[in-house]
């Protein structure tokens, strides 16, 4: 969280990541088009100038959540300027031609409601929370600053010194942050995903007024969003709100487009070592680099996503048993894979050690328990795992701001609507091979980055 109340979005494990953030919608969906089946029921609509808009209905309680996804994320940052992505979503607090810097939020407040922002790798997020009839004054609001922002110099500086702060206070005195920064920067050799989101301290404190409206013609605009609106309304109100006011937008002069580079094929296991005298307890971290649900190929990416609950998704995952429960060498074991991604993604295995035992030592034990996962895991342990993670998305629809984060992002990487949908039968679908599978494919030595916190005496 930032001083000014937004955030970046760090790299930890991710929440709802097997929700599938990214949905491309259909060009030829009609108006109030609805899909039906599982999970809740859905109106989708684009408006004539390319805004695509999804509404969940939601009547539990009077309240509605506004969300605006614009498909552009801190790996889309220019080269040299590292989160720019980041930053603009800072000033697009500062106001537009209509109204002056804060009103949006005084707006927001005085309401009761509730708003923030957040940027991630591949997208950036602005949400409101307030009661129904407020949304078309959320909205007013939302449109204005997608094409009327305006500041000047006065406000770039000292909001540029509201992230150099940011960064000092997450990353700087963080010894667990900057091996993460490094451990990234080692998996990703050529693709920005191995840049921070909040962007390298000596490119932010060059980023300017020119820099950040650059970015922002290029990317804000109609036809690279997706408004998504959950809550206590119906689809029919919220398409006429929105034609009233994000329909006056202009459509984009220019299609935006992602220029990423591909990450090569790697060829060596890396090693990272942050040792510093604020280590409060040493960390043995692994990456792999794997691919996500946008470049995966049939069922692997769900595969990775029951095999990472399956191994480290608890107390009664595979490596903490192993390593925990019946080897005592650690105090705490586990996984995540980051499935949402645009372009490759990451695998995560982790351990904290136990008293006396040594980061080296225990990544012996972590190897030879990796090694071991095709005959420690069987067909329970595994259709464990696969209920754990439909029963956890399964509870997340019973927030309405998850509902709206879990199809908004989605939509924002590029995925469609039905692989939201079809995603509970995909995961059911994962076998034990398909398991065997990916562990024989990504866990592979070469494709990984180890790191180790170490505690030093300063």
């Amino acid at each position: 969280m930032t001083s000014s109340g937004r955030t970046f979005v760090p790299v930890s494990r991710p929440q709802l990541q097997h929700a599938k953030p990214s949905l491309a919608l259909r060009t030829d969906a009609a108006p109030f088009g609805r899909l039906e089946g599982s999970g809740p029921e859905l109106s989708t609509h684009r408006l004539e100038n390319g805004l695509d808009i999804v509404v969940i209905p939601d009547r539990r309680v009077p309240v509605v959540t506004h969300m605006l996804w614009y498909r552009n994320g801190s790996a889309d940052d220019p080269l040299g300027q590292s989160g720019i992505a980041h930053f603009l979503e800072h000033l697009m607090f500062k106001g537009t031609e209509r109204h002056p810097a804060g009103e949006f939020s005084k707006v927001v407040s005085a309401l009761g409601g509730q708003e923030n922002a957040f940027t991630s790798y591949d997208y950036t997020a602005y949400f409101q929370r307030v009661a129904p009839e407020h949304l078309g004054r959320m909205m007013e609001f939302e449109a204005d600053r997608m094409s009327g922002l305006n500041f000047d110099d006065a406000v770039v500086a000292p909001e540029r010194d509201v992230v150099l702060e940011e960064r000092r206070m997450r990353v700087e005195t963080d010894p667990s942050a900057q091996l993460s920064e490094a451990m990234a920067a080692s998996l990703f050799v050529h693709h920005p995903y191995g840049i921070p989101i909040i962007g390298w301290m000596h490119e932010i404190e060059t980023l300017d007024r020119t820099n950040a409206l650059d970015y922002y013609r290029r990317f804000y605009c109609p036809s690279n969003a997706v408004l998504v609106v959950a809550g206590d309304v119906t689809d029919r109100d919220v398409i006429r709100l929105a034609e009233g006011t994000y329909g006056r937008n202009p459509q984009c002069t220019d299609v935006p487009v992602r220029r990423r580079p591909a990450e090569p094929e790697p060829r060596a296991a890396r090693h990272v070592c942050i040792a510093d005298p604020k280590v409060e307890q040493p960390t043995l971290q692994r990456l792999y680099l794997v691919p996500s649900s946008r470049t995966a190929t049939g069922l692997a990416s769900h595969a990775l996503e029951v095999l990472a609950e399956a191994i480290g998704g608890g107390p009664t995952s595979y490596l903490y048993r192993r390593l925990v429960l019946d080897g005592g060498k650690a105090v705490n074991a586990g996984a995540w894979y980051m499935g949402s991604a645009i372009d490759e993604s990451r695998f995560s295995i982790y351990a904290v050690p136990a008293e006396g035992v040594s980061l080296p030592d225990l990544e012996t034990e972590l190897d030879q328990a990796i090694g071991s996962i095709k005959d420690g895991l069987d067909d329970v342990a595994i259709e464990r795992a696969k209920s754990r993670l439909i029963a956890e998305t399964i509870y997340s629809l019973d927030s309405q701001s998850s509902l709206a984060r879990i199809y908004g992002s989605a939509l924002a990487v590029g995925e469609t609507l039905e692989d939201v949908r079809t995603w509970p039968d995909q995961i059911r679908a994962v076998t034990r091979d398909d398991l065997v599978a990916a562990i024989e494919t990504w866990l592979t030595e070469r494709r990984s980055v180890t790191g180790h916190l170490v505690k030093v005496r300063g």
